[in-house]
């Protein structure tokens, strides 16, 4: 439902950063880090891969926007990621992209990124190749 939708509101109380064509961005309500940017379709649909062309341009040229931005203002690296779908983690049924920036030293060994959504397997470099 729309109106239980916390980004619907957000983007209702124009809590919006930037916005391009369909898509908006705002701060992340539980950041991971300083900067950690929500890119989301204004439309509310849960499934990022039910987005049409247009709405996907829009998201990817925001969320590539966000990520040249935090560079640019100091962060080392940027994470850029979905979630799509519960059994991938998704917990709020409005597709969306997080844009994460990244710091050296903000954690031991940065090596897998997002490959430690698995963390079994996420190491690759310790084990042999499938």
């Amino acid at each position: 439902m729309v109106d239980a939708c916390p980004f619907c509101s957000r983007i209702a109380a124009g809590e919006v950063a930037a916005r391009v064509g369909t898509a908006v961005a705002f701060p992340d309500a539980f950041p991971v880090a300083d900067g950690h940017t929500l890119v989301v379709p204004v439309t509310h649909l849960a499934d990022l891969l039910a987005l049409n062309p247009d709405e996907l341009r829009d998201l990817w040229t925001l969320a590539l926007t966000i990520a040249r931005e935090l560079r640019n203002a100091g962060a080392d690296g940027v994470n850029i990621g979905a979630n799509v779908g519960a059994a991938a983690g998704q917990t709020v049924a409005h597709a969306h992209l997080h844009v994460i920036p990244r710091r050296a030293g903000d954690a031991a060994d940065p090596r897998g990124g997002i490959r430690w959504v698995l963390p079994d397997r996420a190491a690759y470099w310790n084990r042999p190749r499938d």
